[in-house]
């Protein structure tokens, strides 16, 4: 774990809660299923020799890049140490589930299983950590038999390029849920066949397409994800679903100008179809103080203003199980294409902040609900109760 003390001890800080709070806190967090909305499994830091030799060798940015995800999500794991580190890392935040991208930000079917390949290879190698939980049922009791869980989730909607038809292209969807995949962006910043992602200025919305792969999703059990979305694809995608859509790792447009962030109209709809919006552990998306404080403000703005049962967190982070380091001679490549190119505006993060909101003071958001007032049951459904909820209404 890098700097977990620090960075609870830098939390604590800004918290200031009372010895009272702070043990309440802290036990409640213990004792209640913890489900992170949207986030990444801890994972192993360094440079491998295979992406040391890749990039002396000049290989492309793709090469690299899958190197890179092997030894941080699969080979790294061979070292006895690391799988304890993961373990240590897992109890330490008080986590037993999370909302797993195992998929990159892209429609591309090749693009989408290799990840998913390669976290699912984790889970099955390390088997003293995790347990596969492809159904929302067997996550219920996965605290008492001592085990994680990656609940799945893709940043895309698999498209193949043979498009045959939009019926025949959709089959995807359920080879996906097939693979144990739960959730999926309907869009990744950029406009995609579904339909303007956030970071797009015309706002488009939906297209039919994308509506139509709402309502496949809805027969299959998957999620519409609508987090990197557009506000009136959010809406649309929200106003035409038949079952929960979540924003999974977002922020309160209310006190945030971000593009993505959402608007009190699109949570509205998010709320109607009885989804969640997940709050995201990201500085420069909260544009407050930017700090543990104001990600509890995001929190509890959503709360009061659309009901408890509509808000989770997501933090959109996760643990270095040890530093990752750079050499002078690696290569730089031009951004995905479905990766930000507008500029957030938001300014610099102070790392104090981003410090405060780790992924390992997760018991730490607890206790700032405790702070805030909130009943034992409120903060559960907060915590990982309200996520639970949403993935057994999704599924058919």
């Amino acid at each position: 774990m890098i700097n977990a003390e620090r960075n609870r001890n830098i939390a604590l800080q800004m918290l200031k809660p009372s010895a009272k709070d702070l043990e309440h806190g802290l036990e409640l967090h213990k004792n209640s299923l913890v489900f992170d909305a949207y986030g990444f499994m801890p994972l192993v830091g360094g440079r491998s020799a295979r992406e040391e030799e890749l990039v002396a060798k000049g290989a492309s940015r793709d090469e690299i890049n899958f190197a890179s995800e092997m030894h941080h999500m699969v080979e790294g794991f061979h070292n006895p140490q690391m799988r304890k580190l993961l373990r240590e890392t897992w109890e330490y935040g008080g986590v037993d589930c999370i909302f797993q991208n195992c998929g990159e930000e892209s429609n591309d079917v090749e693009r989408l299983i290799k990840r998913l390949g390669n976290y699912t290879r984790t889970i099955d190698y390390c088997t003293e950590v995790y347990e596969r939980c492809p159904f929302v049922d067997r996550l219920e009791g996965i605290r008492s038999r001592g085990k994680k869980a990656l609940y799945i989730t893709t940043n895309g909607v698999p498209v193949s390029s043979k498009f045959v038809s939009a019926e025949e292209n959709l089959h995807l969807v359920e080879t996906f849920f097939n693979l144990g995949v739960r959730m999926m962006h309907m869009t990744y910043n950029r406009r995609n066949l579904m339909g303007d992602g956030c970071a797009e200025e015309a706002n488009g919305g939906l297209s039919h397409f994308g509506r139509m792969a709402v309502a496949e999703m809805n027969r299959v059990g998957i999620i519409p994800d609508v987090a990197h979305s557009g506000q009136r694809t959010s809406l649309e995608t929200a106003l035409c679903s038949t079952k929960p859509v979540v924003a999974s790792h977002t922020v309160a447009g209310h006190f945030s100008t971000h593009y993505r962030g959402k608007c009190d109209e699109v949570i509205e709809a998010i709320k109607k179809t009885n989804g969640y919006v997940g709050i995201c552990a990201y500085p420069a998306f909260l544009q407050q103080q930017k700090n543990i404080n104001a990600f509890l403000d995001h929190i509890d703005y959503v709360a009061k203003t659309f009901g408890v049962d509509h808000v989770a967190i997501g933090t959109d982070r996760g643990a270095g199980l040890s530093e990752y380091v750079w050499t002078e001679n690696m290569p730089t490549f031009r951004k995905n294409w479905e990766q930000y190119w507008r500029a957030p505006g938001s300014g610099p993060n102070d790392p104090d902040d981003f410090a405060s909101l780790a992924w390992t003071n997760w018991p730490l958001f607890t206790v700032g609900l405790v702070m805030r007032g909130y009943s034992d049951s409120d903060i559960q459904k907060i915590i990982g109760g309200n996520v639970m909820r949403v993935c057994q209404d999704s599924l058919p």
